[in-house]
């Protein structure tokens, strides 16, 4: 293992504006298409399900989709796997610390045993060691299915609570029609950008220092990722929107799985590499953790909020320890 170069310096740089792009990418994205979708006559309700959920995730899909394109399958699937797992432990974690999560919202119950199944829906796809054009497909063909369910389940909900959370998290398209696209086309290019560089910042910083690849996925670019649904839940938890808060993780985490690991598999098959089942095994782990505590009473408790920090803690631990 190599110390810090200059080189090494500069590739930070190019690490922290990766992320930043990715950051403000998504931001303007979600910013754009959550105004196109209310002028196209969505609810706020429905345009958070399903329109925030994917823009949250949007950076998770230009990091995979780029990893992939450049044989870093190790990089797409530890990006994923890592950053559901950061979902729940870090995201909720923080949130609830808070301030106590209370979930109203049927939908948002139902996508917890949603969550669980594509979960080990990835890990069955994953034995052979790759996920195929085929599996690819397969996922989008369930994304599609999930999209239509929380579309009519979100027209259905009749929680006032909840209505009012969502109205707040979609504000008011009052600007031209074009602003909004040009904000989201940006965002988009921002995105593309942002993964690009951080991509290959990742792969440097990992073959400067000996790490796995998967290892980096995992941890920094899985984090780095997470970051717009961390904003989006803390802000949530903070005005007391639990729906938003534990919605946001939930939809991206479905999302992952579904949109982002099942295009990039489409666009090009990804190998599992250095990606080990204990990393599965733990993203399983945490998704299975998420039933009994939503399902006590529907409340996401400071107590709990630690003991999912506590458990990542320990997970990051064991990655450093087996770097």
């Amino acid at each position: 293992m190599r110390g810090v170069t200059p080189v090494m310096i500069v590739t930070g740089l190019q690490l922290v504006a990766g992320l930043t792009l990715l950051y403000f990418g998504a931001e303007w994205l979600v910013r754009g298409a959550s105004a196109l979708g209310l002028r196209l006559g969505l609810t706020p309700l429905v345009i958070g399900l399903t329109v925030v959920a994917f823009g949250t995730s949007a950076p998770e899909l230009a990091v995979s989709l780029e990893a992939g394109l450049a044989g870093r399958g190790a990089i797409a699937l530890g990006n994923v796997i890592g950053s559901n797992i950061a979902n729940i432990a870090l995201i909720l974690g923080i949130a609830a610390l808070v301030r106590p999560l209370s979930v109203q919202a049927q939908v948002i119950r139902i996508e917890v045993p949603l969550m669980i199944g594509a979960s080990l829906l990835l890990c069955a796809l994953l034995w052979n060691g790759v996920l195929g054009r085929v599996e690819g497909a397969g996922l989008v063909l369930a994304l599609v299915t999930y999209v239509v369910y929380s579309v009519r389940a979100a027209r259905a909900e009749t929680n006032a609570i909840v209505t009012a959370e969502y109205a707040d998290l979609v504000p008011a398209a009052v600007r031209p029609l074009w602003h909004y696209a040009l904000l989201a086309v940006v965002g988009l290019a921002l995105l593309v950008t942002g993964a690009n560089l951080l991509v290959d910042a990742s792969v440097e910083i990992a073959r400067h220092f000996g790490l796995r690849e998967a290892l980096i996925g995992l941890t920094i670019i899985a984090v780095g990722t997470s970051l717009p649904e961390l904003a989006t839940s803390a802000v949530a938890s903070r005005r007391g929107e639990g729906d938003i808060a534990v919605g946001n993780v939930l939809g991206s985490n479905l999302f992952n799985i579904l949109c982002v690991l099942g295009l990039a598999a489409f666009v090009v098959p990804l190998a599992v590499g250095d990606v080990s089942w204990v990393d599965l095994g733990v993203m399983v782990g945490f998704a299975l953790v998420a039933l009994p505590v939503l399902r006590s009473g529907f409340v996401i408790s400071r107590i709990e909020g630690a003991l999912l920090l506590t458990g990542y803690a320990v997970y990051l631990g064991w990655l450093v320890a087996n770097a």
